[in-house]
């Protein structure tokens, strides 16, 4: 649209990169055209060149997270809608608080309504879990991590909801970082190999030097016989799936009296709930990864209030 443009004001809290951006390119893509088809046949009710001001506004107690994508969204439909964010990202807002104002032509406005409230209600719902997991584990020395249980298509913009709430972010997929499970184990005993896990493990030379900076070599054991055998190989982590807070412990003390600590870090994984994760953290893991910050987070309830100029 020539001589036309957006206008943005917005806070940046954390780094938004190339894949955040792209990922919210081709969701709003799906998103748009889901919603809007060929018209909103109930907006262009009204006159063409009726201008409308709109305020996102928290109905809860919430972390808030999208506002940098607003910009994009309101472009999406009509560059003239302006933009101004009023909470950064990962800040927290309590019922009634402002989160962002848009303010352009009315029609475009209304159409871009539901697509943004779902952005921003998704997005600060996995904030909003991810900041209570957060807090809960304050002053120990376990950071929270998200998995790859993201809905799919969703797992970069997921993802930076978790960071800018102040966790951590796993793996992005099967092609960044190296986790063996008992199923790749499984496959290996299945075919015949009398220890699939020294197997496997002769490998990770070769596959090192495909990671990135961030990448990562795990595996994964379910006991501390397992975690002996893990102890004595060359990987980066060691996740200790569904144990119990004495066996993390005990897990702890094993690793540190080999002279790993700093070396191999331990990552507690596995139903671990909002009221158990302080527990979890004071055995001293350094990592708590937690399926629940993405995989069945609630949409915060968050409102657009609209009205004339």
């Amino acid at each position: 649209m020539a001589g036309r443009f957006a206008v943005c004001s917005w806070f940046m809290a954390i780094p938004v990169g190339k894949a955040e951006l792209d990922n919210l390119q081709r969701l709003l893509e799906l998103a748009k055209a889901e919603d809007l088809g060929g018209g909103d046949l109930t907006s262009e009710l009204l006159p063409a060149e009726l201008s409308a001001a709109a305020r996102f506004v928290a109905r809860e107690e919430l972390v808030f997270c999208g506002g940098f994508f607003l910009c994009p969204i309101a472009e999406a439909y009509d560059p003239r809608i302006e933009t101004i964010v009023h909470v950064a990202d990962g800040q927290p807002a309590r019922a009634g608080d402002v989160l962002a104002t848009w303010r352009g032509p009315a029609r475009a406005l209304l159409s871009a309504e539901r697509v943004a409230l779902n952005f921003l209600q998704q997005l600060s719902g996995i904030a909003t879990v991810t900041g209570r997991y957060v807090e809960a584990v304050a002053g120990t020395d376990a950071v929270i991590v998200d998995t790859r249980k993201t809905v799919p298509g969703w797992r970069a913009l997921a993802k930076y909801a978790v960071r800018a709430a102040g966790g951590t972010n796993h793996r992005g997929g099967l092609y960044d970082a190296v986790l063996v499970k008992d199923s790749h184990l499984g496959v290996l005993a299945g075919a015949g190999s009398a220890d699939p896990i020294a197997e496997i493990a002769r490998r990770f030379g070769e596959v090192r030097k495909r990671l990135g900076p961030e990448g990562f070599i795990e595996v994964e054991v379910d006991t501390l016989d397992q975690l002996d055998t893990a102890l004595g190989l060359p990987v980066d982590m060691i996740l200790l799936d569904n144990m119990a807070a004495g066996e993390l412990r005990e897990a702890v003390a094993r690793r540190d009296a080999a002279g790993l600590r700093g070396r191999v870090a331990l990552e507690a994984s596995g139903g671990i709930t909002l009221e158990g994760v302080r527990e979890v953290a004071e055995t001293g893991v350094e990592r708590i990864s937690v399926g629940a910050l993405t995989h069945s987070v609630r949409a915060v309830d968050i409102a657009l209030e609209v009205g004339g100029e």
